[in-house]
């Protein structure tokens, strides 16, 4: 069941289905009421459109009834929205007595810090400013991921102030139809006047050096009838002993600078926002970078930092990208929404498996080592993807390794290291009992044992996973060589990929070398 905020009707949501679907999961969509008619256009294009299992997908406008109450152990609730609203969802007792599983991605109280390297002037200077003033009116403020405090090295507030105001000044407000238009109502009136309520909040610690929401411009729209407010920034000169500005978010046009005295300073008041979604510092010293990382990483679901080398490619602030962790601890929910494979598993159930490597293989359809082994009527190079069964192996060998193949490979790579050449510095390692076989030679000696020459089925060599090189091979042993197939997975129509285990054994049995040889090849 996906529960999606009013600011992203859509976007949330296929947020969400992506992973869900991917799990193969159906999907209960509940947007919230105020935008959910967009919602709603979206999800009947999506089913108009055939491409979704039937009952993959269902939607909910308004009310849910007693559905909380019918959730059970297998079904899993997403969340994103309010901390005063996750909390009354996961404190629902059914939810608590079946441990239904609640992934919360919550509105935090997201800080952005500039470097005390960011002197007015520098690149980093205008990079943050203008960050700044982009979070403040994209989507009217209404963004979870939206920059709320801002905080600067102590004697650079006013300048700052200064930058962003005189970008804010620049911003028409109005109807976002007109091309002149930088920002929009906000969402509805009463989210106006939430906002307004907070803020009121916030001024009781702070000052506002700019914006009334009682007297500022309205293009082509009538500013009694929509829900418009302007750009509101607010001055703290007391951080420290402010409480209510690390507690209240006005979800909207809203944002707080503060001063910092020095770099742990900064950190101290970033964290104190008790958890948020994503902290930004824009900076051009590695070090600051390496002691925000360090100090206040636990605090935040996403750290992001950049500078005048990242700025023309970075996807700024408030805009995750799909691998990438969009969630936070504490206040921000505790929970993840995305990144990549990852958001995939929220809605799976995994359990362990215990069992013999039979047993196992059956089971995952991945042959372990240790399960039994078969043989081929013929080479498995000849067989095709389709004919190959999971354990199918051949064995090939011995083939002493001499002094001379070590020198030979030695001369014929360049790669002379002492450890194959110097018989003396060699045994004075202590990884080494006198001059060994490079491992590369292992591997090409092992490829020309075990393949077949002719054309057939095999296509291509498409990689080597899991190298270990394992034991010393020194001149005077024979290797020799099992290959067996691991895994099959269809790519194309046309062409499957063969995952082989491979082991090296000396002539004791003793493996030395072990890895995972893919090819592709033909059904």
């Amino acid at each position: 069941m996906h529960i999606n905020a009013f600011n992203f009707p859509v976007w949330g949501m296929l947020e969400k289905l992506a992973p869900t679907l991917l799990a193969g999961v159906p999907a209960i969509v509940k947007p919230a009421t105020a935008t959910s008619y967009v919602t709603e256009a979206c999800v009947r294009m999506m089913i108009e459109s055939g491409l979704l299992p039937e009952g993959a997908v269902q939607m909910i406008a308004g009310g849910t009834g007693d559905l909380l109450d019918r959730l059970g152990c297998q079904d899993a609730v997403s969340f994103t929205g309010s901390a005063d609203t996750a909390l009354k969802l996961r404190s629902n007792p059914n939810i608590l007595r079946n441990s239904v599983r609640f992934v919360a991605e919550q509105d935090s109280l997201n800080a952005s810090i500039l470097g005390p390297d960011a002197e007015p002037g520098t690149p980093e200077f205008d990079l943050f400013t203008r960050e700044v003033v982009r979070e403040m009116t994209a989507k009217a403020g209404q963004k979870c991921t939206a920059i709320r405090r801002i905080m600067v090295p102590v004697g650079r507030e006013q300048a700052v102030i200064e930058a962003i105001t005189g970008q804010l000044a620049k911003t028409t407000i109005g109807d976002p139809r007109a091309e002149t238009t930088r920002m929009g109502a906000l969402v509805s009136n009463a989210q106006r006047a939430d906002v307004l309520a907070k803020a009121e909040i916030i001024g009781s610690e702070a000052e506002r050096v700019w914006g009334d929401p009682a007297n500022f411009n309205v293009e082509g729209a009538d500013a009694e009838k929509g829900a418009f407010l302007p750009p509101m920034l607010f001055h703290c000169a007391d951080p420290d002993r402010a409480v209510k500005l690390h507690e209240t978010e006005a979800f909207g046009p809203v944002s707080t600078i503060m001063a910092y005295r020095d770099i742990d300073h900064a950190i101290e008041l970033a964290n104190r926002g008790q958890g948020s979604l994503v902290a930004s510092v824009i900076t051009h010293d590695g070090e600051v970078a390496r002691r925000v990382a360090m100090g206040a990483g636990a605090f935040h679901g996403r750290l992001y930092f950049n500078d005048r080398v990242s700025m023309k490619g970075s996807t700024g602030h408030g805009s995750p990208l799909p691998h990438l962790v969009h969630g936070g601890p504490g206040r921000a929910g505790g929970g993840e929404e995305m990144g990549g494979i990852r958001g995939v598993m929220h809605y799976m159930q995994r359990t362990s498996i215990q069992g013999s490597p039979d047993i196992l293989t059956a089971i995952g359809g991945v042959w372990v080592p240790g399960a039994t082994q078969t043989k081929g009527a013929t080479h498995p190079f000849r067989r095709r993807f389709g004919e190959l069964e999971l354990g199918e192996s051949l064995t090939v060998g011995p083939r002493e390794i001499t002094l001379a193949d070590i020198e030979h490979f030695a001369e014929f790579t360049g790669d002379t290291f002492y450890a194959h050449m110097d018989e003396e510095a060699a045994a004075a390692n202590p990884f080494f009992p006198g001059r060994v076989a490079h491992g590369y030679l292992l591997l090409s000696f092992a490829a020309g044992m075990f393949v077949d020459p002719a054309p057939g089925p095999v296509l291509a060599n498409t990689g080597l996973d899991t190298l270990r090189f394992l034991k010393p091979v020194v001149p005077g042993d024979a290797i020799r060589v099992t290959l067996s197939v691991k895994q099959k997975t269809m790519r194309t129509p046309e062409h499957g990929e063969v995952r082989w285990h491979v082991v090296l054994q000396n002539q004791d049995d003793v493996p030395v070398a072990e890895y995972e040889l893919l090819t592709m090849n033909a059904l």
